[in-house]
């Protein structure tokens, strides 16, 4: 975290020693120490007095932890999202590879095992959506930018938001003649 060099820095500015600084704060020199060292944080009321003592915006004397914070919730989700990613796509696979093999092995158990199946890639599938609606990514542009931990420029994001409609009408199309196949296949086998 960065608080500790700006607390550092600003003290230093003001020509006040740790134990000034402590008095000024209503805290120990040792808690100064402490913060200056990162060993522990300031609680807001101490973020409160520091940015009035040093007469800066609470936003400048955390502005790197703010930036470390954002980072490592960017991270959090990106990794989220390639997990949730993984997942559905081995579950799709499975689900399009074993409807005949189950039908054919085990009848009307094996039909009930795919169904299960094809819940749970739903559950994966919503929750890949739901991903890509709170971070504004539809087209695979925007999705490998994304994955990078990157953002599309103004340009590209209004040529990607033009392809949007035309990439959910070829989804549900192939997504249709997918499932017209798999039908097609286990009516030619169970007739």
């Amino acid at each position: 975290m960065e608080i500790g060099k700006q607390i550092k820095k600003y003290r230093a500015a003001l020509k006040l020693s740790q134990e000034e600084l402590a008095e000024k704060l209503y805290v120990s020199r040792q808690t100064i120490s402490n913060w200056e060292n990162e060993k522990n944080y300031p609680d807001i009321h101490s973020l409160l007095r520091l940015s009035s003592l040093f007469e800066i915006s609470l936003d400048q004397l955390i502005k790197g932890d703010v930036e470390i914070m954002r980072n490592e919730i960017k991270k959090t989700d990106i990794e989220r999202f390639h997990h949730c990613g993984a997942v559905f796509s081995v579950l799709f696979l499975a689900m399009l590879v074993t409807p005949v093999p189950l039908a054919i092995g085990f009848g009307v158990y094996g039909f009930a095992a795919w169904a299960v199946l094809a819940v749970v890639a739903f559950g994966y599938s919503l929750k890949v959506e739901k991903l890509k609606k709170t971070h504004n990514i539809q087209t695979y542009k925007e999705i490998v930018a994304f994955s990078e931990g990157k953002r599309l420029d103004e340009m590209e994001e209004q040529q990607e938001l033009g392809k949007r409609p035309y990439q959910k009408v070829l989804a549900a199309v192939v997504s249709a003649a997918a499932a017209v196949a798999v039908c097609a296949l286990m009516w030619r086998l169970f007739s």
